[in-house]
């Protein structure tokens, strides 16, 4: 989620999906930009009604649901070949064996 001062801000909402998938982190599907967030909350700071409201619950309620499905499978989820693969072939080398 995002909060940008112009009008236009999804550019770094997807940037910052990106970078999450580059760090292997769950980006959830949905995804919110309040444009002109100074317009947007009252003397309260607290949001004011409106569809930016609304989409932002949405947001953090798909949130809350991914996380609670991944919260204890993030060791098989992040599990790859590749790695797995590099890990027996260092292990062989330090033991002195063939293969494994």
């Amino acid at each position: 989620m995002q909060v940008s001062g112009g009008s236009q801000s999804f550019n770094a909402v997807n940037q910052l999906r990106i970078l999450g998938r580059w760090m292997r982190l769950i980006t959830i599907p949905n995804q919110s930009s309040v444009a002109k967030a100074f317009t947007e909350f009252d003397d309260n700071d607290r949001m004011k009604p409106s569809p930016y409201y609304d989409r932002i619950v949405d947001v953090m309620e798909e949130l809350v649901k991914f996380t609670h499905l991944t919260r204890d499978n993030s060791s098989y989820l992040v599990d790859r070949y590749s790695e797995r693969k590099e890990s027996a072939q260092a292990l062989s080398k330090r033991v002195n064996q063939r293969s494994i």
